[in-house]
């Protein structure tokens, strides 16, 4: 486990490094405690570097064995080594080959980067910076390498030996081992390493390329549970082929395999031909998974594959650039989960994920931009602000260019740095070159961190036919960021008439208008449209067109009428929203002036519409019915939170609206109820999602155990099942039923660690402050592991990021237990503990008591010696 050095790295300090390494040979002898791995690198001197200039290897914890130069040992006065350096200090020609042999134990590596075992079966994981872990290296994406590697194991114990490329050759060896050897023609940098060997089961397929080529698919997992990985193969396959048709992209190797496994810090891992999942991603059948899991399978599955040519074929020069390859592809999945199922739905899926994740990063201590200009540890910037803002920023350069220009870029970005190390500045270029348009405005929002705050007011002058916006736009200050610059907002929108239509408009003043979309480019615009010949209601950033903060001075009338007509579905969806929103911030207020919520007959009679109009999608009308969570109300509200007063207006609200609508909800859940074939498809998963928020309502009406309790029993899959779990443990705790409920789960699933996670997850996320005894009751069960990080992202990040009044209990317990947790997960995966410790990060947010016990127990953290460089550099920035 490294401890923080202190080392800043600076963007601007970036160079090319003095040394080239076009190819290397990797041999592996595998052994459990001591595994043998001999690297022979072919080195090359920079054109321009002078003849000497030491090379500087990168390691981490490493045991040098050896070390050679075109093939002769090393004299000790020619190199310096430590665990985490090489230095060849004069090597001896402008081309060389240097030999190194390293020993690491796989089985005592806990942090899992580098080379790990798991329940048997080595595996790497090497982004961002594990493959130091494994032999030195310039560990560094813009050193592409030619790898060619051999594995040894005893046949017996690893009878399955897979590395990146295709195969090459395999065989036996004295002694019952054997060999395999590959070879990955196309130059890549070492975060795509890869290696897996042991014991495991393959469900084989094959994909026919669109120039006729065959692709071999192999997915490993598990004996026994290969037809688990059917669902996550279909996946695979439609991946490919949307690809080609999409993008024009073509699978190159003439195989693709995947593995799944059950100690992963990440969700998955994009090695070239080689990926690498969390099983939890892979393995899915309507008993075990629910429709989430089936859609995040399908989602997860397209990303890694996509990630071929967007970050593989096409690195980033620098960590700097990670959203390049995270923030593309993150847009390339959203695209294909849109057209395999409900666009709408998808694009209100994607836009909630953005603001309760990525927008209290913006918010807080942790804003970051989209690229990063420095950085102490890398691993913390696998962020919301990447990966999620980062796709939200390609989709801005679709929206502002259209579908055609956007298209003809991406293929000129495939054209010109295929086999690259890019940059930002190389993919925003491409897409200036095709359209002729001046993008440095707009490519402030990679540069520049915060969420824009846009507010707009209206008016309609009946005599002269004319509305007019008044636009003001700003950003709030973040870390090392206090003055901001203005940026190029693509606001689409329409100007709704009294049937629900869009109306046409003449002349437009003081913006640029196209295809829909307003583009605001100064501070404060005033837009005027004329030939209006009635008053129109204005539905403004439809599809979530700018990742903005909007305040839109609009009646409640209006918003009413948008939820009811506006064409655009999300829209549609944002104007019911922001209504619950606006009740649930007024209840709070009154909860906190000990007055009991108040709320309009008005909402719930729309909620009761909105459920029962059958034009809408089912999955679109679960959404809607969905209230606001209760990290989204504190977002909203900002200063001064109050989790148990939320709750309280929460529940309020809900149980309100559950009251006016008990006859029609209860009728809609029995139509619902289908005994067909289960099909994980949007339709079905739909269906069951909007059965199951009914669900929820109901819960809280007289009867409401017995009746979820009868959901839980007569449930036919997994998402039925846990949706009658969950509405009995929040909802009902500690009744019969629940407890029942709870024990039968148990009984029936205890062999299943993935569907015990949702055991887990449940019971965390559980509200009120009896919910920290539960947890920390459960860190004691036989099928919690605080060494897997599945069990303890579903136990103790959930209780930590779902569950508001359980966490923040007013008593700072909440906070001292999760402090504790979090240093004992660091002793074993300090990537994992960091991540954790990212839940603090709004705890100015909270009322002065609760922000003082929050401050506390980060402040216990940061005091423990010899802190790793992950949760250091998270709790210093979350202190500052």
């Amino acid at each position: 486990m490294r401890t923080d050095t202190g080392q800043v790295f600076k963007l601007e300090d970036y160079r090319p490094s003095d040394y080239l390494i076009p190819a290397i040979d990797m041999a592996f002898a595998l052994a459990p405690d001591a595994t043998r791995v001999v690297a022979t690198l072919t080195v090359e001197r920079r054109q321009g570097v002078a003849a000497g200039t030491p090379l500087l290897l990168d390691g981490d914890e490493l045991k040098l064995v050896r070390v050679e130069i075109d093939g002769k040992p090393l004299k000790e006065a020619a190199y310096a080594v430590t665990p985490d350096q090489l230095t060849i200090l004069a090597p001896p020609a402008a081309r060389f080959s240097l030999t190194i042999e390293t020993e690491v134990n796989p089985s005592a590596n806990s942090a899992l980067m580098g080379l790990y075992r798991s329940n048997g079966v080595y595996c790497t994981q090497c982004e961002a910076e594990g493959f130091r872990r494994i032999t030195y290296f310039l560990d560094r994406p813009d050193i592409l390498s030619v790898y060619t590697v051999r594995i040894e194991a005893p046949k017996a114990e690893a009878p399955l030996l897979l590395s990146n490329g295709n195969p090459v050759r395999h065989g036996e060896l004295a002694g019952g081992r054997h060999f395999a050897e590959w070879h990955d023609p196309f130059p890549k940098p070492s975060y795509l390493f890869a290696l897996v060997a042991g014991d495991l089961g393959r469900l084989a397929d094959e994909f026919t390329t669109m120039s006729g080529r065959k692709v071999e698919l192999g997915i490993y997992v598990e004996h026994g549970k290969e037809a688990l990985a059917s669902y996550a193969m279909d996946a695979l396959k439609r991946s490919m082929t949307w690809d080609e048709e999409k993008f024009g992209r073509e699978y190159d190797l003439d195989v693709f395999n995947i593995v799944a496994v059950s100690d992963f810090n990440m969700g998955a891992m994009e090695n070239k031909g080689l990926n690498i999942f969390n099983d939890k991603y892979v393995l899915a059948d309507q008993q075990t998974a629910t429709d989430a899991d089936f859609a995040n399978i399908e989602a997860i599955i397209a990303h890694e594959y996509f990630h071929n040519w967007t970050g593989n074929r096409i690195t980033c020069r620098d960590w700097f650039q990670l959203c390049l390859k995270e923030g593309l592809t993150v847009y390339r999945d959203h695209e294909f989960s849109a057209d395999q199922r409900s666009r709408p739905v998808k694009r209100i899926a994607e836009v909630r994920t953005l603001r309760a994740h990525q927008f209290p990063e913006d918010q807080g201590p942790l804003a970051h931009p989209v690229r990063p200009r420095r950085y102490r540890e890398i691993n913390n910037f696998y962020t919301a602000t990447v990966y999620e803002k980062g796709s939200e920023v390609v989709r801005m350069i679709r929206t502002i260019l259209g579908a055609e220009m956007f298209r003809a870029g991406m293929d000129l970005y495939f054209e010109r740095h295929d086999g690259d190390a890019a940059t930002i500045d190389d993919f925003l270029k491409v897409f200036e070159d095709v359209s002729g348009q001046d993008l440095s405005q707009f490519a402030l929002w990679y540069h520049q961190a915060g969420t824009p705050h846009v507010t707009v007011s209206s008016a309609y002058n009946a005599s002269t036919h004319e509305f007019t916006l008044e636009i003001e736009q700003s950003s709030p200050p973040t870390p090392s960021e206090s003055r901001k610059r203005l940026m190029h907002i693509p606001l689409a929108f329409g100007l709704v008439g009294p049937d629900g239509e869009d109306l046409a408009f003449g002349e437009v003043s003081g913006a640029t208008v196209e295809d829909g979309v307003l583009h605001l480019h100064k501070r404060r615009q005033t837009v005027v449209f004329k030939g209006l010949s009635e008053r129109p209601v204005l539905s403004l950033n439809r599809g979530f067109s700018a990742p903005i903060t909007l305040s839109l001075e609009q009646k409640p009338e209006d918003r009413i009428f948008l939820a009811g007509n506006d064409g655009d579905a999300f829209s549609r969806w944002q104007a019911f929203n922001t209504l619950l929103t606006d009740a649930l911030i007024a209840g709070f207020r009154r909860m906190l002036g000990n007055r009991q919520p108040e709320f309009a007959a008005s909402l719930g009679e729309l909620a009761g519409r909105i459920a029962a109009n059958a034009s809408l999608e089912p999955a679109f009308r679960a959404l809607a019915l969905t209230l606001p969570a209760e990290a989204d109300i504190a977002r909203e509200i900002g200063k001064g939170i109050d989790p148990d007063a939320i709750f309280a207006a929460r529940e309020a609200l809900a149980r309100s609206i559950a009251t006016v609508n008990e006859e029609g909800f209860r009728q809609l859940y029995a139509e619902l109820n289908s005994d067909g074939p289960f099909r994980p498809d949007a339709d079905g998963a739909g269906r069951r999602a909007l059965r199951n928020v009914l669900l929820d309502y109901l819960a809280l009406l007289p009867g409401g155990a017995e009746f979820a309790a009868l959901h839980f029993a007569s449930a036919t899959n997994m998402t039925d099942r846990a949706a009658g779990l969950t509405a009995l443990a929040h909802r009902h705790a500690g009744t019969p039923q629940a407890v029942d409920a709870l024990a039968r789960f148990e009984n029936e699933y205890s062999s299943d660690a993935l569907v015990m996670d949702k055991w887990f997850l449940i019971q965390a996320s559980a509200p009120g402050p009896a919910a920290l005894d539960t947890v920390r009751g459960l860190t004691a069960h036989p099928a919690f592991s605080i060494g897997n990080p599945n069990r303890v992202r579903s136990l103790i990040g959930t209780f930590a990021g779902a569950n508001q009044t359980g966490f923040h209990r007013a008593d700072g317990e909440g906070y001292r237990f999760f402090a504790e947790t979090v240093l004992e997960v660091e002793k074993r995966n300090p990537q994992v503990a960091a991540r954790l410790a990212t839940a603090m990060r709004s705890w100015r947010s909270l009322e002065p008591v609760r922000q003082g016990k929050a401050r506390e127990a980060l402040v216990s953290i940061l005091k423990v010696e010899k802190l790793s460089a992950d949760l250091k550099d998270i709790i210093e920035r979350t202190l500052a």
